[in-house]
């Protein structure tokens, strides 16, 4: 069969090359054509357009790229006419997806999406769009089926977070082997994970690095996202005591003592790697203000909606300052505080499912088209 995949963030391309591996076991004759990353050419098929070129982030940013978001959506129809997929699966990234799907449900084209768009956080309204375009919807957050079957009608299958497979599939890391290999000395680590565009990457470093002068005895290590060059990291390595490793998240959270994270699924990252974290959030004035009036959940990282408590300390905009960032992480270097964190962690473990999301997706895409 022909499968079309669009992933358009770094996670996508993550959960995007996990369920193509066990789409190509499903079905061994299996043509992939993609909008993805690295992850997603590495597992095989073709590669459209790199997520690189598809990522903007927030409200403001947005409507001044609009005019290259609108012609990426016409290359990605015209290409999907070419190709005449049996199935188009949707990895999360919406606002772009749910154009795409209205398109394809009209010309007749099967509409699966994996990793629901967050309609329970904001724009609770396209829960129509979703009701007409979508032929399958997977979830993989426990709390997204009940919204979605009892709250408004519409039958999905929770198939559990794909994030556990890739965490526990992974080659487990050597501590001693990646400090030697990355010019790490034997410090404990502080990771610091600023997201993967550059302007959320220059503004929460900026907050992030200037608690570093009060931890003298820990060194700051700064994940690269595999989206950007290394040129554009160079700016805020002032020191020995911060460095920077490159697409190399996983190995770094494995090893890390505790971790500076900016909102995103970095934070359910970072949990699931048993590493207590602060998590960061400061957007554009416009950007943020926007997103006040319209968000009204209690919590933005998924570590604290899924357990519907504050599991993880919460800095956002105004609070996140380096007074507020030193204060929360002397917390999380507190045995006693660490302790009540990482059984949290279990327990999240346990509300997410066990393993095998990634497997049991494919199956069903397989079975639903085959």
């Amino acid at each position: 069969m022909k499968y079309y995949i669009i992933a358009g963030e770094a996670s996508g391309d993550l959960h995007g090359s996990n369920l193509m591996k066990n789409i190509f076991k499903q079905d061994p004759n299996a043509e992939i054509r993609f909008w993805g990353g690295d992850l997603m050419q590495q597992a095989g098929g073709t590669l459209v357009k790199h997520y690189r070129d598809l990522a903007f982030m927030g409200f403001a940013e947005v409507a001044m790229n609009l005019k290259t978001i609108l012609n990426n959506i016409k290359i990605c129809k015209s290409d999907i006419l070419k190709f005449k997929p049996d199935v188009i699966i949707y990895i999360d990234y919406p606002g772009f997806n749910m154009r795409i799907a209205e398109w394809a449900k009209k010309i007749g084209i099967k509409n699966h999406y994996y990793i629901s768009p967050q309609i329970w956080a904001w724009k609770e309204s396209r829960i129509k769009a979703i009701k007409r375009d979508v032929d399958k919807m997977y979830v993989i957050l426990p709390f997204e089926k009940d919204f979605y079957e009892k709250k408004h009608h519409f039958p999905v299958e929770f198939v559990g977070h794909p994030l556990i497979d890739a965490i526990h599939n992974r080659q487990k890391t050597d501590p001693t082997l990646f400090k030697k290999e990355n010019g790490l000395d034997e410090r404990p680590i502080i990771a610091l994970l600023p997201g993967s565009r550059k302007q959320e990457i220059s503004k929460m470093l900026s907050e992030m690095l200037a608690v570093m002068k009060d931890f003298p005895d820990y060194q700051f290590v700064i994940a690269g996202a595999p989206s950007q060059e290394f040129s554009f990291y160079e700016q805020f390595l002032t020191n020995d005591q911060v460095h920077f490793i490159s697409n190399k998240t996983y190995d770094l959270l494995s090893v890390a003592h505790a971790a500076l994270v900016t909102s995103g699924t970095a934070t359910l990252e970072t949990a699931l790697f048993k590493v207590p974290e602060v998590v960061l959030y400061k957007g554009s004035f416009i950007s943020y203000h926007i997103a006040k009036r319209i968000i009204t959940l209690k919590y933005i990282s998924l570590v604290n909606l899924i357990m519907d408590k504050e599991v993880v300390t919460e800095l956002i905009q105004n609070e996140c300052n380096p007074k507020r960032i030193k204060t929360e992480l002397e917390k999380l270097l507190n045995p006693e505080y660490r302790a009540k964190v990482l059984h949290n962690y279990e327990l999240l473990e346990e509300k997410l499912g066990g393993e095998g999301a990634s497997e049991k997706t494919a199956h069903l895409i397989y079975t639903a088209v085959n």
